[in-house]
């Protein structure tokens, strides 16, 4: 009777952990999903230290690009590079999305029937390899279908045949993924949420890309998304946003994403190669380029209500009369140099210059008055790194001035 006892308690203990493994993916819901794009061609060094960036702005998830030439130059070398990849994300507190395959430099003779023994082996190489990893969150069959020169560049019937071509092997893959992998959930990262009807009776969550402009146009974009939504009975997940360059500001895209309790995956983590003007959160040092997106992240957003916004007066304590007081007496210093000695001034002389310029840096920084694009202390710190005797006096006195007339015109000091 014990033992009878024993086994039934030990069986319930079992089901009880074994639960919520099962039950767990795919899930019903992803909005907890605070993601990034992030490129893995780094060393161990490096990938640890920008998860370590992703990690200090609580995001938790990373959605990387594979492909199969990759695989085939290297197989042992690939599958051992990308485990040992999501297994240090999860180490750090991050799940993964691997893509399988990349729509946007779509080679068409992957599409062909010869080509699929090759294709087949590349994608059970990787899913049999990761499909028990407790990193693994899910699989993106492929990103953006249907943008790519091949569809674009075609008319007519032709691009009608080339967009249904896609369509297929997308869907076979879907199915073929599936096969390999009957636990773990799928999807498919289409460019727009008109587009994705192709494969969504397949996936198990719907995943759309937004670089749309102004605030109307995204919240459309996830409209027709949470329409496709409720029409499969599938969540919605923004697995590509935030571009600089498509004036899709990365704080806007977040602040809508939240509205709509929708997770995200920013485009991307690192500002270096390709994308660097135009995307990312973190330069390779840690520093940021815009520490509004940072905010965002994490929840904060800047006040655009004209009737709550309290309006900075910098020189309420008169400082800003103080400083444009200070330039005056930094510019009025006398050359203590002959003609003959042009370019070479004291420390003290640039220096005087530079403290002035710095004092209105700060000021005009913090009210955000001048462009933050290229801030005046990033210039002033190049000055101060300098030797004396390599500092631009000129340049740095011009540079001055031109800071005390901003701050003038500015804080309205006449």
């Amino acid at each position: 009777m014990m033992t009878t006892r024993f086994a039934l308690l030990a069986s319930i203990v079992l089901a009880i952990s074994v639960a919520p493994a099962l039950a767990e993916k795919p899930l019903k819901d992803y909005s907890f999903v605070r993601g990034v794009n992030y490129g893995i061609d780094g060393d161990q060094a490096v990938i640890e230290r920008d998860l370590g960036y992703a990690k200090r702005i609580n995001l938790n998830s990373t959605r990387i690009w594979l492909g199969y030439q990759f695989y085939e130059k290297d197989p042992k070398a690939f599958i051992a590079r990308l485990k040992n990849f999501i297994e240090t994300s999860h180490r750090m507190g991050f799940t993964t999305m691997p893509i399988l395959w990349g729509g946007n430099d779509i080679d068409p003779k992957t599409l062909k029937p010869d080509f699929r023994p090759r294709g087949d082996a590349y994608v059970k190489a990787v899913v049999e390899a990761l499909k028990d990893e407790p990193g693994l969150l899910m699989w993106d069959i492929m990103n953006e279908p249907v943008t790519n020169d091949y569809v674009m560049k075609a008319t007519g019937e032709e691009k009608t045949r080339r967009i249904a071509e896609i369509t297929e092997f997308v869907r076979y893959n879907l199915n073929y993924v599936r096969k390999l992998d009957p636990t773990n959930a799928l999807t498919v990262g289409y460019e727009f949420s008109s587009q994705l009807d192709g494969a969504a009776d397949l996936e198990d969550v719907i995943s759309f890309h937004d670089y749309t402009t102004r605030r109307s146009s995204v919240e459309h974009a996830y409209a027709i998304a949470e329409d496709y939504g409720k029409k499969y009975g599938k969540p919605v997940l923004n697995s590509e946003t935030g571009c600089i360059g498509r004036a899709n500001p990365y704080d806007m895209v977040l602040e809508i994403a939240g509205e709509h309790k929708t997770g995200f995956y920013l485009f991307e983590l690192m500002i270096q190669g390709y994308w660097g003007e135009i995307h990312g959160i973190f330069y390779p040092d840690g520093t940021v380029r815009d520490p509004a997106i940072v905010a965002a992240i994490m929840g904060f957003y800047r006040n655009r209500d004209l009737k709550t916004m309290v309006k900075t007066t910098p020189n309420r304590e008169g400082w800003a009369e103080k400083i444009v007081k200070e330039i005056e007496v930094a510019l009025a210093q006398k050359d203590d140099h002959p003609v003959s000695d042009a370019g070479l001034h004291s420390k003290e002389q640039t220096d005087k210059l530079l403290d002035a310029a710095e004092d209105a840096a700060d000021l005009m920084e913090a009210a955000e008055m001048v462009p933050m694009s290229s801030p005046p202390s990033a210039q002033i710190r190049y000055w101060r790194a300098q030797p004396a005797e390599k500092r631009d006096w000129e340049a740095i006195r011009k540079f001055t001035y031109e800071l005390g007339v901003e701050l003038k015109k500015n804080c309205q000091l006449y």
